[in-house]
């Protein structure tokens, strides 16, 4: 690979498979790395590592960024200009649980990261922050000015301390940095334990579906392909200093559709796609979770004259399409 590959981190993951896949079909030689870990089907990964072998001017290492000694040295390698970090322990309830397994992947790693960015000459880091952050904020919509300083899961926590450990790498070194705060990413490749993926799983299967808070919530579901336009037009605008960033290079962006959708309307989309009823266990709110989320996408769209916008009925249609033929449904 030569010095222009583009490192895209969590690249077997869901975000990262598709930013690959986008990056490749663009002409842009990318190193994808990944520790293939099992905190859902590593099958699935796989599946996505052999779309992405199958194009031209990618190559994979797998290796576990919290391992700073092979982090380092992949960085010296290849000294990226550009670097996509994508790579997180994901998942807000499983964070109660495992907070260790949050502080390597999500803290040290991402500091390993940024090591490797600010020794190597990187000239514009991109890396996925979370709607999360936003914690129980009750202004609607959420705004990147917002405070994000009362997180309400510990993985939120994880992000809202990887956009501090940003801004201040992009203050000391003048490292370019833009962080994405991801509302709700769905579509086809989609993550195994996320809400929509779960109610086909069990709508398929005859199983019920869990709706906390009696499935009163709603959700800014951003289909997937939006995100990887707002990825390709970001990427190679470095961010310049920012007043609102202690004049850093630094900056903070929305990804979201901008438009909240109600689980049950999205559950009756499952349904009316699959031909089938869902059983609905109605449960209490859960730890960690939020009634609403809802980006204001302004600065996203003033920047670069796109915002996701694609219709909750035809990101459903896609996701259902993908998992039939998948899973041989």
């Amino acid at each position: 690979m030569t010095d222009q590959a583009i490192l895209v981190t969590g690249a077997a993951g869901f975000i990262g498979f598709h930013v690959a896949r986008q990056l490749l079909a663009e002409g842009r030689p990318v190193v994808g790395l990944d520790n293939l870990n099992s905190y859902y089907d590593p099958a699935l990964k796989r599946a996505r590592l052999e779309l992405l072998r199958n194009g031209r001017g990618f190559s994979f290492v797998q290796a576990d960024l919290a391992n700073r000694e092979a982090v380092a040295a992949l960085f010296a390698q290849h000294r990226f200009a550009t670097v996509v970090h994508l790579a997180a322990q994901a998942g807000v309830r499983y964070s109660i649980e495992h907070p260790h397994t949050y502080v390597d992947s999500n803290l040290q790693g991402f500091l390993n990261v940024l090591e490797g960015c600010r020794n190597n000459g990187c000239r514009h880091l991109v890396y996925a922050s979370s709607s999360s952050v936003y914690g129980a904020n009750t202004k609607l919509p959420f705004a990147v000015e917002d405070r994000t300083d009362h997180p309400v899961s510990f993985y939120a926590a994880t992000k809202k301390a990887n956009e501090l450990m940003a801004q201040s790498y992009s203050h000391l070194y003048r490292l370019p940095v833009t962080g994405l705060r991801f509302f709700t990413i769905y579509g086809p490749w989609g993550r195994p334990d996320m809400a929509m993926f779960l109610f086909v799983n069990a709508i398929v299967e005859g199983r019920p579906i869990r709706l906390f808070n009696h499935g009163r919530m709603r959700r800014d579901f951003t289909y997937i392909d939006d995100v990887t336009r707002v990825v390709s037009k970001l990427i190679d605008r470095a961010p310049v200093d920012n007043p609102a960033a202690a004049n850093a290079p630094s900056r903070v962006y929305n990804v979201g559709n901008n438009h909240p959708e109600e689980l049950m309307h999205v559950v009756g989309l499952l349904e009316r796609e699959l031909g089938r009823t869902a059983i609905k266990e109605l449960l209490p709110m859960q730890p960690g979770d939020v009634l609403e989320t809802f980006a204001d996408v302004e600065d996203l769209m003033r920047d670069t004259g796109f915002a996701p916008s694609t219709p909750i009925e035809h990101g459903v249609r896609n996701f259902v399409t993908w998992y039939r033929d998948h899973f041989k449904v």
